[in-house]
C-alpha cells in the first residue's frame, strides 16, 4: 500500500475590480489618506534636501498662502482663474475632445483685452470692461473655431491641433509687444492706463478682486446647469461615449462638436480678461502662466466636477503660492518647492486609480502532494 503525503502552502493573489460606484465621502477619503501620506514623503525629501524641520516648511507654506490679507486675495485671486479655464474645459473634456489649446486661447482673449485697454482706454469704465469681456471671449472662440471645424469635418487630432496653435499665439503676442511696448524700446507692453485705470477691473467692497470672483462664479454656475440639465448637456455627454450611439439618436455629432469646442475656446478666452484686466494690467508670452495645462490636472482630478474643480483648484493654488514663500525663506530655488507641489499632485493623481478600482488581497491555499 502506497501511501502520499500532502502539505499545505499558501499563495497571495491581487485581484483588480472596477468599481460601479462610490460614496463620496470615500473618495474623499481617500485622497485625503493620499495627502497624508504624500505629506510624509514631503517630509523626508525636505530633511533630505535642506535639513530643515518639516513642521518649519510647512508652517511656511501655510504663511505664504494665506499668512497676510493681501496673500489671502492673492490666492483667492489665483483659484478662482484656475477655476474659470478648468471650467472652460469641462464641456470639450465631457466630450472627449481634447482640448489642450487653453493657454493659447488665454492669450488671444488676453491680447483682445490689452487692445481695447491701450485704443479705447478712454472709453466709459462699464462700457469698456463689457467690451472687454465679449471681446476676449470671442477671441477664444476664433482660436477653439479652426481645431473644431477640422476635427468635425476632417477628423484631425485635436490634441496636436490645439496643442500647435499655442506656440501660434504665442508669437503673436511677441509681434504685438513690438506696436505696444512701453516704454520704447523696452521689449515689454508695461502697466497699461496705469494714469486712468481704463479698462481696469474696479474695486467692488474694497477688493479689487471682487469682481473677478463673481465672473468666475457666474460663469461656473452657469455651466453646472447647462452640463447638466439642458439639452445640449446631454448631447455632450452622448457624444463622448460613442459617436455611433449618438448618430443612432438622431444627434448632428460635428453640430455639437464645434458648438461645443466654442463654448470651451470662448470660456477660456475670458480668463484671459479676467488676467489681464483683472490681476496684470499687461500683456506678454507669460500672461497664461502654464495655468492652461495646470487646469487639465484641475478638470481631470474633479472628474470634471465643478465643486470639486473649486476645491483641486484651491488647494493647488495654496500649495503654489506657499512653494514661493518657502523657496525666498530657506534660500531655496523654485525646482526645490517644485518637487514639494509635483509629490502632492502625484499623489492626488494616483489615489484616483484607488478610486475607480478597488484592490483586493487574497490568500488561497494549495495541497501539493
Amino acid at each position: 500500500m502506497i501511501k502520499r503525503s500532502t502539505k499545505t502552502s499558501s499563495r497571495m493573489s491581487v485581484h483588480l475590480s472596477k468599481r460601479d460606484t462610490i460614496s463620496v465621502w470615500k473618495a474623499w477619503g481617500i485622497r485625503l489618506t493620499a495627502v497624508l501620506i504624500a505629506l510624509v514623503v514631503c517630509a523626508i525629501v525636505i530633511v533630505g534636501i535642506t535639513g530643515q524641520n518639516p513642521l518649519n516648511v510647512y508652517s511656511g507654506i501655510i504663511d505664504g498662502a494665506v499668512g497676510s490679507r493681501r496673500r489671502i486675495w492673492v490666492t483667492v485671486r489665483e483659484t478662482v482663474v484656475l477655476l474659470l479655464i478648468g471650467v472652460g474645459l469641462m464641456p470639450a473634456f465631457k466630450m472627449r475632445f481634447w482640448n489642450l489649446g487653453a493657454e493659447g486661447q488665454i492669450l488671444m482673449g488676453g491680447a483682445a483685452t490689452a487692445a481695447l485697454m491701450i485704443y479705447q482706454g478712454s472709453l466709459p469704465s462699464v462700457l469698456l470692461i463689457i467690451l472687454i469681456l465679449i471681446a476676449s471671449a470671442c477671441a477664444g472662440i476664433i482660436w477653439g473655431f479652426l481645431p473644431a471645424f477640422f476635427k468635425a469635418h476632417f477628423n484631425t487630432n485635436e490634441s496636436l491641433f490645439t496643442l500647435m496653435l499655442n506656440y501660434v499665439a504665442m508669437q503673436i503676442i511677441t509681434f504685438l509687444i513690438v506696436f505696444w511696448e512701453n516704454p520704447s524700446g523696452s521689449n515689454s507692453v508695461g502697466i497699461i492706463n496705469s494714469a486712468n485705470k481704463g479698462g481696469w477691473f474696479p474695486k467692488i467692497l474694497g477688493s479689487d478682486y471682487t469682481l473677478n470672483i463673481i465672473i468666475v462664479l457666474v460663469v461656473t454656475i452657469m455651466m453646472a446647469i447647462y452640463m447638466k440639465y439642458t439639452k445640449h448637456g446631454y448631447e455632450i455627454a452622448v457624444v463622448g461615449e460613442s459617436h455611433n450611439t449618438a448618430n443612432y439618436a438622431g444627434i448632428n455629432v460635428k453640430k455639437v462638436v464645434i458648438r461645443t469646442m466654442l463654448i470651451s475656446s470662448g470660456i477660456c478666452g475670458l480668463a484671459g480678461a479676467v488676467i489681464v484686466s483683472g490681476a496684470s494690467h499687461t500683456i506678454s508670452t507669460s500672461t497664461a502662466g502654464g495655468r492652461g495645462f495646470t487646469a487639465i490636472i484641475v478638470a481631470w482630478m474633479a472628474n470634471l466636477n465643478p465643486l470639486g474643480m473649486l476645491l483641486v483648484s484651491a488647494f493647488l493654488v495654496f500649495m503654489q503660492q506657499g512653494a514661493i514663500q518657502i523657496a525666498s525663506q530657506y534660500g531655496l530655488n523654485e525646482n526645490a518647492s517644485d518637487i514639494i507641489t509635483g509629490i502632492i499632485i502625484f499623489f492626488l493623481i494616483g489615489c484616483e486609480f484607488f478610486i475607480k478600482y478597488r484592490v483586493r488581497v487574497e490568500k488561497k491555499k494549495e495541497d501539493a502532494a
